[in-house]
């Protein structure tokens, strides 16, 4: 049976539509927040790309501390509750980033975004876990991809009109907007019935016995899934592999866009960096919202694993080319077209997963994925930082789209030898069922 498309998705199945309509207003504030709370930290350090870096791990970091906590909490409790609850923390949090004036209230801004990324970490646990709750395996890559490219989208519109905003109303009202959104947001999952997300859920909150089982015991037990599956394991593994490289992009967009084209055509700072995420979002946004339809094709062909191998290789080397570029229109071009290519690409990955573990384990499973690869990512942009004291932001945007690709490398190199293989009834959907790589 064929998937819906992504507007009959929408018309027809009303708890996806509400969760997706709270991550739409949600993200478009987080990215109001996030290029405003840039400015606002290069401006009160003098440019100091030490403060920056701060900010930026500030932002990844306490995600790899509790995101195996809140995938166990998450697979343990209502979805639908821990997306409200998170939202109105958040909506209060975003509210303090007003008191940052001088230098010496930085450390409120750190601790702001680390706080946002805390709870920002359980919304996404749950919400993670409750799209295929919703969807259902039919039409799971279409809710998928229409999640994610939603939320690229709205990182290029967000960046876009947040630099807008804080050029022109200044930084106050990007952060009122943000908690504005948060709100809203909860006011939208709030309309769900809780039964459309929770399946399983009641069924981790106690063992067999009735005894309620530890959090600790519920994380160790999603770690023993992944390292004895070892597609999922794979998975994990390219994924941290890729953050290698592409963790730096958030640090090589402040750079570039803040410094290095900053004045170009009479461009400020701020605007400059709003086009790098501008053309990072609406990358990743076209690349999954043609992903339902490549995807499907590639499993008809049984093509799925060499497509993830060849698009991680193709988006590091596009990468990497951001660096050579003589302008802006051209490193945000380049920006694009390797966004583009990842957003395919992360789209069928990301469904892969899900498709192979079981709703039980989702939550946890995918934020071990996810934090994992936010420890690499938050380690990735603070060595890039150091590095900055030694070489130039261009030769660290080659040097990091080089790294990325060779997660692809490695990918290929595994099914390629049969050291991992898919399980048959995941490779039994398409024509070729061995998933061979050519």
């Amino acid at each position: 049976m064929n998937s819906l498309t992504y507007m009959q998705l929408l018309r027809r199945n009303r708890p996806f539509r509400q969760l997706w309509l709270g991550q739409v207003v949600s993200e478009l504030g987080n990215w109001f927040n996030f290029i405003a709370g840039l400015g606002l930290v290069r401006l009160v350090s003098d440019k100091a790309a030490g403060a920056t870096t701060i900010m930026l791990v500030a932002r990844l970091a306490p995600f790899t501390v509790v995101a195996p906590f809140a995938g166990a909490f998450a697979d343990r409790w209502s979805r639908r509750t821990v997306m409200i609850a998170t939202d109105l923390a958040r909506a209060g949090i975003a509210l303090t980033l007003l008191f940052v004036t001088r230098a010496e209230d930085l450390w409120i801004a750190y601790l702001c975004t680390a706080l946002l990324s805390l709870f920002g970490a359980f919304f996404d646990a749950a919400k993670t876990a409750a799209v295929p709750n919703i969807t259902g395996d039919r039409d799971l890559l279409a809710g998928n991809a229409l999640m994610w490219s939603s939320r690229f989208l709205l990182m290029s519109l967000g960046a876009a009109m947040g630099g807008w905003t804080a050029a022109h109303f200044g930084y106050r009202a990007a952060f009122i907007i943000n908690s504005i959104s948060f709100l809203i947001s909860a006011y939208s999952v709030w309309l769900i019935p809780d039964r459309a997300i929770r399946e399983e859920v009641k069924a981790n909150r106690a063992t067999g016995s009735g005894e309620r089982r530890s959090y600790w015991s519920d994380i160790r037990e999603g770690w023993s899934y992944i390292v004895g599956h070892a597609p999922v394991a794979t998975i994990l593994g390219i994924n941290i592999i890729w953050a290698t490289g592409g963790g730096a992009i958030n640090l090589i967009s402040d750079r570039l866009g803040g410094l290095v084209f900053a004045g170009e055509h009479g461009m400020s700072g701020d605007s400059a960096v709003a086009a790098f995420y501008f053309s990072n979002g609406l990358g990743l946004f076209v690349g999954m919202l043609i992903a339902r339809r490549v995807g499907a094709h590639m499993e008809l062909l049984g093509r799925t694993v060499a497509f993830i191998g060849v698009t991680l290789v193709a988006q590091g080397i596009l990468f990497a080319g951001i660096g050579l570029m003589p302008s802006l229109f051209w490193a945000c071009l380049a920006l694009f077209v390797s966004r583009a290519v990842l957003g395919v690409e992360f789209a069928v990955q990301d469904t892969l997963l899900m498709r192979l573990v079981p709703d039980n384990l989702r939550g946890r499973v995918s934020t071990t994925d996810r934090a994992t690869e936010v420890l690499v990512w938050s380690f990735s942009t603070a060595v890039a930082g150091w590095s900055l004291g030694v070489i130039r932001p261009r030769t660290l945007t080659v040097i990091s789209g080089l790294l990325s690709a060779i997660s692809g490398v490695v990918w290929l190199g595994l099914f390629t030898l049969k050291r991992v293989r898919l399980p048959q009834r995941l490779a039994g959907q398409a024509k070729r069922a061995d998933a061979e790589v050519v």
